[in-house]
């Protein structure tokens, strides 16, 4: 996957806050080298979060995002601080931009409180250190510098990448449960819901990593399975499938071969394992009227035998024999309050950010909701949860 290739919810969400007039769009464009954001003297120029993905050296492939100001005024600037505020749930590393003149104010140091709290990697930058008569020696995490001259701009990007080790996890998706030259095949169903000309970005990535890490691996369609594991030669290691194919896929594997899902590989890899598993139980106390959250992080034209809308409640009623509520959700919505709900079926999150994900597991963990995922919820109501997680050691003791 190349650096120009690199999905958003793969790259290092950077985000500048600070104050209106502050400089963070002329902050954001010096580090950029863009005319990424709209700059003026007039106060809250920035008006809603502008989001970009690009490659910034020595960071590579990264998201950049300028936020509205954070003293914004009004009703529609209550909603603009909202939103500036959860940008905070995508943000891998912020940047808090200080007009070096004014010095911090209450705000800024509330959000420094913030980032803190939620042990967020930061860098304050000093902007307009070009008018200060004597400008003070960089600290720590803090830098004095002049968006409009350019001083210390690089400094700042150094700052920044020194920091992406900490912000940007490096977990692999299969890798670590391969050695070298084993064999895996990957199930992709081709239906009605299969993009055209193309693999959706969990068989992508599972892909790379599996040739990443000089392993070998077979694609084939679930009609086909049987037929392509009695051609092999050398016995696979695990196979992989789309969570929509499970109860047949398990049928097809024989129970020496290692079997799960791309669904719950990405809930691995993207949020907590453990605690998505732990949400399972609470499918079997599901009742007439109970509420439940269809959530997903991709926005995509709903098919008419659409996984989150059709499937996945068919699959529940047939388990439950009950006839809950649902709310759907995609994209960047989710709900604040989530008591309401008695369980919470995600998505695998590819399209989120780790931050996001796992910030929406959080969100659930804080209002006593049961969360579980796609993969974690189909094996588990066709009765094959522990099979599917045989590969993962550590989660089976859970069990």
């Amino acid at each position: 996957m190349s650096l120009h290739n690199t999905p958003s919810s793969e790259r290092l969400h950077i985000g500048f806050f600070g104050l209106r007039n502050a400089g963070k769009s002329s902050v954001v464009n010096a580090v950029t080298n863009q005319q990424l954001s709209v700059v003026s003297d007039v106060l809250g120029t920035t008006t809603d979060p502008v989001k970009k993905a690009m490659e910034l050296l020595p960071l590579g492939p990264v998201v950049i995002i300028d936020t509205p100001g954070l003293d914004d005024e009004g009703t529609l600037g209550e909603l603009r601080v909202k939103k500036a505020q959860e940008i905070l749930s995508i943000t891998d590393i912020a940047v808090l931009v200080v007009d070096s003149q004014k010095g911090m104010s209450e705000e800024d140091k509330e959000l420094l409180s913030i980032f803190k709290e939620r042990k967020l990697p930061f860098v304050v930058a000093h902007n307009k250190a070009d008018l200060l008569d004597n400008k003070p020696e960089h600290k720590n995490n803090e830098i004095y510098v002049s968006a409009k001259t350019g001083d210390n701009i690089n400094e700042l990007k150094v700052m920044l990448s020194k920091l992406s080790s900490k912000a940007k996890s490096t977990k692999p998706l299969v890798s670590d449960l391969l050695s070298e030259g084993d064999l895996v095949v990957l199930v992709i169903p081709i239906d009605e819901a299969a993009p055209k000309g193309r693999l959706i970005l969990p068989q992508q990535m599972v892909m790379r990593d599996i040739l990443d890490h000089h392993c070998m691996c077979v694609c084939t369609q679930v009609e086909e399975l049987k037929t392509t594991l009695a051609s092999l030669s050398k016995k696979p290691k695990l196979v992989i499938t789309d969570s929509q194919a499970f109860e047949k896929v398990a049928k097809d594997t024989p129970s020496d071969i290692m079997l799960t899902s791309f669904s719950i590989i990405m809930a691995r890899y993207k949020g907590d394992l453990k605690a998505l598993i732990n949400g399972a139980s609470t499918l079997s106390s599901i009742k007439d009227g109970d509420k439940i959250l269809i959530a997903e992080g991709c926005t995509h034209h709903r098919q008419c035998n659409d996984i989150g809308t059709v499937k996945m409640p068919k699959w529940i009623e047939s388990f439950t024999k009950a006839k809950p509520q649902y709310t759907f959700t995609s994209g960047g919505t989710f709900p604040d309050d989530l008591s309401q709900f008695k369980l919470i079926v995600h998505c695998g999150g590819c399209m989120l950010n780790e931050k996001e994900m796992k910030h929406r597991m959080q969100k659930a963990d804080a209002q006593s909701v049961p969360i579980l995922n796609y993969g974690i919820a189909i094996a588990h109501m066709h009765g094959i949860l522990k099979r599917s997680l045989a590969p993962f050691h550590d989660i089976l003791k859970l069990l």
